[in-house]
């Protein structure tokens, strides 16, 4: 089987009459690409920033990106608030993904031993997406609105490969402990949050350069809880019917 990497140029490349069936691309930047009188039955297409401001998906001419927000906030109830302006707002729908993952955790529970570290198609197992949300928490919260950088040593990043060996890894009890602290520490943050407070201008954690608000730090802590509570339940589902 052919492997294309990040070094490979690619980019612009013309594909007539190829054969790219059962082709699998896994965080490939395919914006802008055009396909014409494709055959595209049974194509699984998965784009966390589908609907984000300019963001756009066309299928035969008709734009399906707010047709896939509207669905995916109907599926998900709570999910909708993810963009909430106000400090009610906020503390309301943080609340509501407080729920969603308690009720996910208790399910997990209940599944058998071993099924929190079941890595499904190469992402991340349960127990690293709950690592991983530690992470996020920490850069958009600790690092951009605390201005601290006492980052959870359990924390795991983009850049990680889920299926890369640790010579000691946590045990689920760690991970749900750490990330029970930094929930923790975003419901206390927002208890107290002000609307002029939520206006504060703050760093990127990724980019310096590219001004934040306390607010729009919020909104990604938000969305990555929506996101990657999406894909754990998938692998759940998958993980069930296997």
């Amino acid at each position: 089987m052919a492997k294309f990497g990040p070094s490979d140029e690619l980019q612009g490349a013309e594909f007539t009459e190829a054969n790219l069936k059962g082709a699998r691309f896994v965080e490939c930047d395919l914006s802008g690409v055009v396909m014409r009188g494709v055959d595209i039955q049974g194509t699984d297409i998965d784009a966390p920033w589908l609907g984000e401001a300019g963001a756009s998906l066309k299928i035969n001419g008709v734009e399906v990106a707010p047709y896939v927000q509207a669905e995916l906030d109907r599926q998900f109830p709570g999910r909708a608030d993810r963009r909430a302006e106000d400090p009610d707002g906020l503390r309301a729908a943080y609340a509501a993904l407080e729920r969603i993952w308690a009720t996910a955790l208790d399910r997990v529970a209940a599944m058998p031993e071993g099924t929190v570290d079941v890595s499904v198609d190469g992402e991340w197992s349960w127990a690293q997406t709950q690592r991983h949300l530690v992470h996020a928490t920490d850069m958009w919260l600790v690092r951009s609105i605390l201005e601290r950088e006492d980052f959870h040593p359990l924390g795991l990043g983009h850049t990680t490969d889920p299926l890369q060996s640790e010579p000691n890894p946590p045990s689920y009890a760690e991970v749900l402990e750490a990330r029970a602290g930094r929930v923790a520490m975003v419901r206390d943050y927002l208890a107290t949050v002000t609307a002029a407070d939520l206006d504060t201008p703050r760093k990127n954690p990724h980019n310096a350069e590219h001004p934040e608000t306390t607010r729009s730090c919020l909104h990604v802590i938000l969305e990555e809880e929506w996101e990657h509570y999406r894909f754990a339940t998938r692998d759940l589902n998958t993980i069930t019917n296997s």
